[in-house]
């Protein structure tokens, strides 16, 4: 939680515009130290009030809230009630894997982003020592209380990495930056964690592509046309348009109007007197 809120809040801080939406997953605050003056919470299920978003206390690690809980709109992830290219921003904490439909619920982020609109995405990394605790407990059919098991036991839905980039491309995002982290094989016990600890810098040195966690920052691009100035056929058309100017016919050189300027002036002779001088 501690790692994906420093991501979050790192990507989040320089993207401006007017509305940005989070989606799902009111554990984290994806909006915290964004600036956009309209923010919103969506959530499949209706929330007691207003949100209660968690404190430094609840989650170690995490800086105490620095803005207002965020109102909520209750709705499902793949039928967002927003209007087509309408947000700027739309932050999707593990919104795939809690999604009945990940291909729609990218397709309506796409829909509802406005050209250049920003999508962070974060999610775990089935190519990992977390993906492969979590096939593992699937295979030996163990079920233990606790948030790590029922996070570990619903590994079939996770979206790989390389496999949310090939779907950010055909939806025509591009991908501007993409993060791994949380190295250590996942322990529920703090002691086993502590004496793990080594292996998060070696981790992210040696194999970063096989963090248990990745955070993937797309933009929306949409391909225009530009004109530039009037098309041949308009051309066309202004020039059969233009007034005939009529020329005077000269009964000696005809009526071009070339001849007519190289034409020589007359030469006017004097009348000859009757003795013929």
């Amino acid at each position: 939680m501690a790692w994906q809120q420093l991501q979050i809040d790192q990507w989040v801080a320089d993207v401006f515009g007017y509305h940005a939406l989070q989606l799902g997953m009111p554990q984290l605050q994806g909006l915290r130290h964004n600036r956009m003056p309209h923010r919103w919470l969506l959530s499949p299920q209706a929330l007691d009030g207003v949100t209660s978003l968690p404190s430094s206390e609840q989650t170690p690690g995490l800086e105490p809230l620095l803005h207002t809980p965020l109102p909520v709109v209750c709705a499902e992830f793949h039928a967002l009630p927003f209007e087509s290219n309408s947000l700027d921003l739309v932050v999707m904490p593990h919104t795939l894997e809690a999604s009945v439909d990940a291909h729609q619920t990218l397709r309506e982020a796409e829909r509802v982003l406005r050209p250049e609109g920003r999508l962070l995405v974060t999610g775990f990394n089935p190519a990992s020592l977390w993906g492969m605790a979590g096939r593992a407990r699937r295979l030996s059919g163990r079920h233990t209380e606790g948030a790590l098991p029922s996070v570990l036991a619903n590994v079939q839905d996770w979206v790989g990495y390389w496999r949310l980039r090939d779907w950010l491309h055909l939806l025509s995002f591009e991908v501007e930056g993409g993060r791994f982290g949380c190295y250590t094989p996942p322990m529920g016990h703090q002691a086993w964690l502590q004496r793990l600890a080594w292996m998060e810098p070696l981790g992210d040195r040696w194999w970063p592509v096989l963090g248990g966690l990745y955070a993937v920052m797309a933009v929306k691009r949409v391909r225009g046309m530009r004109l530039l100035g009037l098309s041949r056929q308009a051309k066309g058309t202004r020039s059969t348009s233009q007034t005939v100017v009529t020329q005077r016919h000269h009964p000696l050189i005809g009526s071009s109007p070339q001849a007519l300027s190289a034409a020589p002036e007359p030469v006017s002779r004097r009348p000859s007197d009757t003795n013929g001088r």
